[in-house]
């Protein structure tokens, strides 16, 4: 039988990076922690379904952080790790700040810093990526107006995918279909963090899209 093909290889080290939806309650005190909502998921059983690869995982998304905050502890908690497949998700709370607090950072701002991630990881590590869309399930008609924010963000993240030749995991995507077999309920508590269902589906989609499948 021919071994499966898949997008990681043998002895990779990945590394989540992002905001509260990646950090997930891991533990901050040990750096071997991967919380326990998507990317926790993802990591478990991408082990027991590819053990063969050997593959190490880091988890450092940081709850509330917009594309400028990861920025701020890029090298600390990505370069300095040095993974050779980065996963990111961020950029939903570049949109919630400006809708909860007046914040308001551009598009343009947002792919400035977004970019800068890439270079920086593709020049000192040559990395791989999987850019996962920031996303949205509106719960309410005032959550429904945030999409003039967010949509052109998503299609910054679809756009640099396409430049920096990485995976793109179409997630607002993936949750507007779910939300059509389930109500949006069923997916995320607020609009933005997942229910267990919606960690699972998540985690399921990188692991396809990753050709990770069970």
């Amino acid at each position: 039988m021919s071994p499966v093909t898949t997008f990681l290889t043998r002895g990779d080290r990945v590394l989540f990076q992002g905001d509260s939806l990646t950090d997930w309650g891991r533990d901050r005190s040990d750096p071997s922690s991967l919380g326990h909502g998507w990317a926790g998921i993802a990591a478990a059983l991408a082990g027991a379904r590819r053990p063969e690869l050997g593959l190490t995982f880091h988890n450092r998304g940081v709850g509330g952080d917009t594309a400028a905050l990861v920025r701020d502890r890029w090298e600390a908690d990505a370069l300095a790790l040095e993974p050779t497949v980065i996963s990111l998700l961020v950029g939903v709370n570049d949109t919630w700040r400006r809708y909860a607090q007046g914040q308001v950072t551009s598009v343009e701002a947002y792919e400035e810093h977004y970019r800068a991630l890439l270079d920086s990881a593709r020049e000192r590590l040559d990395a791989r990526f999987v850019l996962v869309e920031p996303f949205l399930l509106p719960r309410t008609a005032q959550q429904a107006a945030w999409r003039e924010d967010l949509d052109p963000r998503i299609a910054v993240v679809r756009r640099l995918a396409d430049e920096y030749g990485a995976v793109l995991l179409a997630a607002d995507t993936l949750f507007a279909e779910a939300t059509i077999v389930a109500g949006a309920a069923h997916w995320t508590t607020d609009g933005v963090h997942l229910t267990p269902a919606g960690n699972g589906l998540l985690a399921e989609a990188w692991l396809d899209t990753l050709g990770i499948n069970g």
